[in-house]
C-alpha cells in the first residue's frame, strides 16, 4: 500500500493498476473515478454526503482478462476490506446454500482484520519490549530482594572482585538481552505461560430460530464469561516471541474500538465484488441448485444488498448504502439485459473489459511488478540458481499460449501459467541435485519450441487446461 492513498488523483490510482495489469484502460478509469468518488463524498461537509451513493460497476468480459485483479489490486491501493463472493453459490432464501448476507459479514471479517493489523502496528514498538523482558526474564530471572554482598573470581587472572548479587545479575541480563535481539539463541528453549480459552468443550447445538449470528454470538459471549486458564509450554525463543507477541498485542489493543473503526471502514471503504453475475442472468431454473432454486430469485435476494440494508453481524449491525459493488460476467450466453430490471439500475456503470492479444500476452509475461517470469525467477534465486529469459523467447510464450487459447477454450492470461510451467517443470526437478548453486538458466525461443513442442502438437490438451 502507498501512502496517503486516499488522495491519489484518478490517474494517479489508473498509473498504479498498470504496475500489475496490462491493458483494459476502460476498467481502469472507471474504477478509479469510483475509488477517488469515495473521498470525495467524505469531504462533503452538508448532509448531501448521505445521500451520495457510489456508482457501482458491471464489469463484462471473457474469463483471465483482468476483472478480478483489478478489484483486487483497488482494493490493495485503498487499503479498504475487500471479499469476493461468485453469485452461482448463492441459492434463493428458503433453500439450502449461501446466504447473500454472508457476503457482508465476510467483508466486515476483513475489516476487521485490517484494523487489527493496523493497530498492531502502532503498538509493535511497545509489544516488542514487553516481549523481549519476559523472553529474558525467563531466561536469567530478576532478582528483586536486597542485594548482598559477595566476591566473584576472574579465572583468566584468578583476582577476586567484591561485587553484589544485584549487580551480576543486571550484567548477564544485559549480555542475554543483545542475545535475543540478535536472534543468537532463538533456537534455545525455555518455559512460558500461554493463556488458553476456558471454553473446555462448551459447545452450541443449533435450532429453532436462532440464526447464524445469534449462534456466534451466544458462543462469543459463554466463552468470554469462561476462566482463562494458562498453560506451561517449552518452546523456542523464536517460537516464543510470537506467541507472546500475539498475546500482549491483544492485551493492549481495544477491541470494542476495533470494532467501530471495521464496521465503519467496510460501511464506507469497503468493496464486495460479485463474480459469475451472468450465470444468475435469466429467469429460469439452475440446474445445479436443484429444480426450485430460480436465478431470479437470487437475484431477488441480491437486491436489496446493493441497494441499501442493515445486515446483522456479530460486531453489530453493518449498513451497506455505501459499500462499493463491483459485479462481473462474461455473459457468454445470457447478456445484461437478462438481469432484472432493478438489479440493472443498482450497477449504471458498465465496462466491456476487451480479449488479450498476443502482444498484450508477452506485456503481461515482462511488464508487471508481480509478472510470472519474475515470481519464477526469484523462485530460481532461492536456490542461489539465476534465471533470465530472452526476449525472443517471451514472444514465442506469449505466441504459444495466445494460440492454444484460440484453438480451446480460451482461459485468457491463466493459459500462461500453464504454458511457463510446463516450460520450466524440468529444471525446477533437476535443482538442486543436477543443476547447484550459482548455475545460470537462459531461456531462449529454440529452448521454448524444444519444450513446448508436445504443446502444440497435441490438440487434445486436455491435461493441461486449467
Amino acid at each position: 500500500m502507498i501512502e496517503d492513498n486516499k488522495f491519489l488523483t484518478p490517474r494517479q490510482i489508473v498509473a498504479e493498476l498498470d504496475k500489475y495489469i496490462i491493458g483494459q484502460k476502460d476498467a481502469k478509469r472507471n474504477v478509479a473515478i469510483a475509488l477517488r468518488n469515495r473521498w470525495r463524498r467524505m469531504s462533503v461537509k452538508s448532509e448531501m454526503r448521505d445521500e451520495i451513493v457510489p456508482n457501482n460497476i458491471l464489469m463484462i468480459g471473457a474469463t483471465g482478462v483482468g476483472k478480478t485483479e483489478i478489484a483486487r489490486r483497488l482494493a490493495k491501493i485503498a487499503d479498504a476490506p475487500f471479499t469476493k463472493v461468485e453469485a452461482s453459490k448463492f441459492t434463493e432464501v428458503g433453500y439450502v446454500g449461501r446466504d447473500v448476507e454472508s457476503m457482508v459479514r465476510d467483508l466486515v471479517e476483513q475489516s476487521v482484520n485490517l484494523v487489527k493489523a493496523n493497530k498492531r502496528e502502532e503498538v509493535k514498538e511497545r509489544v516488542s519490549q514487553l516481549v523481549e523482558d519476559a523472553i529474558l526474564d525467563a531466561l536469567i530471572p530478576p532478582i528483586k530482594s536486597k542485594p548482598r554482598a559477595t566476591t566473584t573470581v576472574d579465572h583468566d587472572t584468578m583476582d577476586i572482585t567484591p561485587q553484589d548479587d544485584y549487580e551480576l545479575n543486571e550484567k548477564t541480563r544485559e549480555r542475554f538481552r543483545e542475545k535475543i535481539r540478535s536472534g543468537e539463541i532463538d533456537d534455545r528453549k525455555i518455559e512460558i505461560n500461554i493463556r488458553q480459552s476456558g471454553n473446555g468443550g462448551v459447545g452450541m447445538v443449533g435450532g429453532g430460530m436462532m440464526d447464524e449470528v445469534s449462534m456466534m454470538n451466544l458462543q462469543e459471549m459463554i466463552n468470554g464469561m469462561m476462566p482463562k486458564k494458562s498453560k506451561r509450554r517449552k518452546v523456542t525463543i523464536a517460537d516464543a516471541r510470537k506467541i507472546l507477541m500475539e498475546e500482549e498485542a491483544s492485551k493492549l489493543i481495544d477491541m470494542d474500538e476495533v470494532k467501530e473503526e471495521a464496521i465503519a471502514k467496510a460501511e464506507n471503504t469497503g468493496i464486495i465484488f460479485i463474480d459469475e453475475i451472468d450465470k444468475i442472468a435469466g429467469g429460469s431454473k439452475q440446474g445445479g441448485g436443484g429444480p426450485d432454486v430460480s436465478r431470479e430469485g437470487v437475484q431477488r435476494d441480491l437486491l436489496p444488498i446493493v441497494e441499501g440494508s442493515a445486515v446483522n453481524t456479530k460486531y453489530g449491525i453493518v449498513h451497506t448504502d455505501h459499500i462499493l459493488f463491483i459485479s462481473a460476467g462474461a455473459f457468454h450466453f445470457s447478456k445484461p439485459s437478462d438481469l432484472i430490471p432493478e438489479l440493472q439500475g443498482r450497477f449504471p456503470i458498465r465496462v466491456e473489459l476487451t480479449n488479450l492479444t498476443k502482444d498484450d500476452f508477452y506485456q503481461i509475461l515482462k511488464e508487471p511488478k508481480n509478472a510470472l517470469t519474475k515470481q519464477y525467477e526469484a523462485l530460481f534465486m532461492a536456490e542461489e540458481v539465476s534465471l533470465t529469459f530472452q526476449d525472443e523467447a517471451l514472444y514465442e510464450i506469449a505466441d504459444i499460449a495466445f494460440n492454444i487459447n484460440l484453438e480451446m477454450e480460451n482461459i485468457g492470461a491463466r493459459r500462461l501459467h500453464t504454458v511457463v510451467s510446463h516450460l520450466l517443470n524440468e529444471f525446477l526437478f533437476d535443482i538442486p541435485e543436477i543443476i547447484g548453486p550459482n548455475a545460470k538458466v537462459v531461456i531462449t525461443r529454440e529452448m521454448v519450441r524444444e519444450r513446448l513442442s508436445d504443446l502444440i502438437k497435441n490438440k487434445d490438451l486436455s491435461q493441461y487446461i486449467l
